[in-house]
């Protein structure tokens, strides 16, 4: 999961036209919650889903992609 949660972020990056407002901006929607997460402990896999709420709130991720981690989970 982190992986797919780390690839998508990077894709995202790069088809992006425009750099963030501010990397602090960026930093407040993604957190810092998957630093050190490996995903292989239920505290591991807290710290994801924590990222992924951030990403969706933030507007980064669309509904149905926000869905569709619910749904892998």
């Amino acid at each position: 999961m982190l992986a797919l949660t780390m690839t998508y972020a990077s894709m995202g990056a790069a088809c992006g036209t425009l750099p963030p407002a501010s990397v602090d901006g960026l930093r407040q929607v993604v957190g810092t919650d998957l630093v050190g997460a490996r995903g292989a402990t239920p505290a591991d896999q807290r710290k994801i889903d924590r990222t992924v709420v951030g990403l969706c709130a933030g507007g980064v991720w669309s509904n149905a992609e926000c869905v569709r981690h619910g749904e892998a989970r």
